[in-house]
């Protein structure tokens, strides 16, 4: 279908050539924050050991030695699958600065995935941890020449006699070829260029499909380089970052692992599940200097911690009185913000969007929350905003380096699907030419396939995803995430998705078990609870897109890394 005239773009446009003559090597940014924080710490598993930087180079320049006499070449695939941790960031690290090709693969991922992945990716090598080395199957990668175990770098199979030899003569060879000192001016990595194939990123997604991203180093560069330019002043080099996203998502990886890397923080890696509580205990300890989040667990914290102390009759009586309301919402924000270890310049949520009620509490304190949007294809960044010019609803503008534009005649008014070019944008998916095609049109444009508009300043404000668009009745579009973010606010609501049955819309709920436990509500009585909140959410709704009925969901519905509902499961 052919698209109306777009009424104006937003972007840091760029000349694509001239732009990469000016990108330098990735690598070289790693090698620079090695050699200048050289004796400071660097990565630390939680309540674990520490790294300095120099301990992450010695064993960077051990797998480097490791992969060269084993018969590694650059451009080879090495992949990584387990929990985080500082072990799979050195493991990381060394490969890319290898110059081999990383292919992260989410833990999360079944024992099928994580052999289809490897296979798909031809990849050489694969690190693992120790969970993930008791579910896979050796037998079913039959082109691996051998699997290293990611705590103490041991091999757990070797097919080849080159890796056994050079890993059991690994520390003859360092010291041979370091036989006085392993020192700053020993640091010489890859010099890549800006096309080249950095990484393969296997997407998680809410389809069930995954499709290998290939992400060049110029997109590594143009969210690194970013982050530096607009964070850099306000987070302290050698300042404490807690990762808590997997690193093998691009979200953990590029924000919250390799930009703070880069920039000479302090990384803490949760190395158990994430739990709130075990979240809310490590801010606490470490205080980091930066939050980067996913809703989810900003919503819990908010939920468990922060409503139910302020959602009491004095509290509210106290903000609808002008002459001290002010000085209350200060003393709120002083709590919320302590709540997140009472150090962070800001918080920034991505992955989906903050639920509304719990955004509009965030802006009506003064906290300092902002939301950003990307996907893998874009490693991730596509729009951010400072928390000083963060729009409510909104993800931000187009950050530096990339154009976004609304394929609508009136892209303020009218829903038009978001693209976007420039040198975040993947080379494609890994062999499959079909889908690259799809997803990148002749003049390089980027779809994401999420529904927006956009703000004649350049915010951009996402409404849902093309692929979960539902057909009303009379043929109108339904953006089911436009409803469940009114019902997610309701009580006793702890997540919900509307699906379609036939012509009738229907919401799946999981109910906040704990609260009605705590409040001592029988099942029928949570039943009412719940017919009630539909009620009054179609009150709020548009006849077309009322709510007939809903089911509850005993269980809490099936998650992607980032947190997303694995809605094709309940289709």
């Amino acid at each position: 279908m052919q698209m109306c005239k777009i009424y104006f773009t937003f972007a840091q446009k760029i000349e694509k050539c001239a732009m990469e003559d000016k990108i330098p090597s990735f690598n070289s940014y790693i090698e620079k924050t090695i050699i200048d924080n050289w004796d400071c710490d660097a990565l630390t598993d939680y309540k674990g050991a520490t790294l300095q930087f120099h301990d992450v180079a010695r064993k960077i320049e051990k797998l480097h030695i490791l992969f060269e006499n084993s018969g590694v070449e650059k451009g080879d695939k090495i992949a990584l699958c387990g929990r985080n941790s500082a072990h799979w960031a050195v493991a990381f690290l060394a490969t890319i600065t290898y110059g081999a090709v990383a292919v992260p693969i989410l833990h999360e991922f079944n024992a099928e995935q994580i052999h289809n992945i490897v296979n798909h990716s031809e990849s050489k090598l694969l690190f693992v941890g120790d969970v993930i080395a008791t579910v896979i199957d050796a037998k079913e990668m039959p082109s691996l020449e051998g699997i290293v175990y990611i705590p103490d770098f041991s091999l757990v199979e070797s097919r080849t006699e080159k890796l056994t030899y050079a890993r059991e003569h690994l520390n003859e060879m360092f010291g041979h070829k370091f036989p006085k000192y392993f020192r700053k001016e020993h640091i010489s990595y890859h010099k890549d260029t800006a096309d080249e194939l950095a990484l393969i990123n296997y997407t998680s997604g809410t389809t069930g499909f995954s499709k290998g991203v290939m992400l060049p180093y110029r997109a590594l560069w143009g969210n690194v380089q970013f982050c530096i330019d607009r964070l850099g002043s306000h987070v302290a080099s050698r300042s404490n970052i807690l990762s808590i996203l997997p690193m093998a998502h691009m979200y953990g990886m590029a924000i919250e692992f390799i930009y703070p890397f880069c920039h000479g923080c302090h990384l803490f890696f949760l190395t158990r599940l994430p739990s709130p509580a075990i979240i809310a205990q490590a801010f606490a300890d470490i205080k980091p200097s930066l939050i980067i989040s996913v809703p989810l667990v900003i919503e819990k914290i908010i939920r468990k911690r922060v409503f139910p102390k302020i959602q009491n009759n004095a509290v509210r009586l106290l903000l609808n009185m002008p002459v001290v309301n002010k000085k209350v919402k200060q003393r709120i924000c002083e709590q919320v913000y302590e709540a997140f270890g009472g150090n962070a310049y800001e918080v920034i949520v991505g992955g989906a969007a903050l639920n509304q009620e719990v955004e509009l509490f965030l802006k009506s304190i003064d906290f300092p929350v902002t939301v950003g949007y990307g996907t893998t294809e874009c490693a991730p960044l596509i729009t951010y905003s400072d928390y000083h010019d963060f729009v409510p609803g909104s993800c931000g503008a187009p950050v530096d380096r990339m154009e976004v534009k609304i394929l609508s005649s009136d892209p303020e008014n009218e829903l038009g699907e978001i693209v976007t070019r420039g040198t975040n944008v993947m080379l494609g998916y890994y062999k499959n030419e079909e889908a690259t095609r799809q997803a990148i049109d002749p003049e390089g444009w980027y779809h994401t396939g999420d529904m927006g508009l956009m703000s004649r300043d350049g915010h951009v404000f996402i409404k849902g995803r093309i692929k979960n668009m539902l057909l009303g009745a009379n043929g109108q579009n339904i953006y089911p995430e436009e409803i469940e973010d009114k019902l997610n606010s309701m009580p006793m609501v702890s997540d919900g998705i509307i699906v379609q049955r036939g012509d009738k819309l229907v919401a799946l709920i999981h109910p906040d078990f704990e609260a009605a436990k705590e409040m001592g509500f029988t099942d029928n009585e949570l039943h009412d609870i719940m017919e009630q909140n539909r009620q009054n959410l179609n009150e709020q709704l548009p006849a077309y897109s009322k709510i007939q009925s809903f089911q509850l969901q005993e269980e809490d519905f099936a998650r992607t890394p980032k947190k997303s509902i694995k809605r094709y499961l309940y289709k």
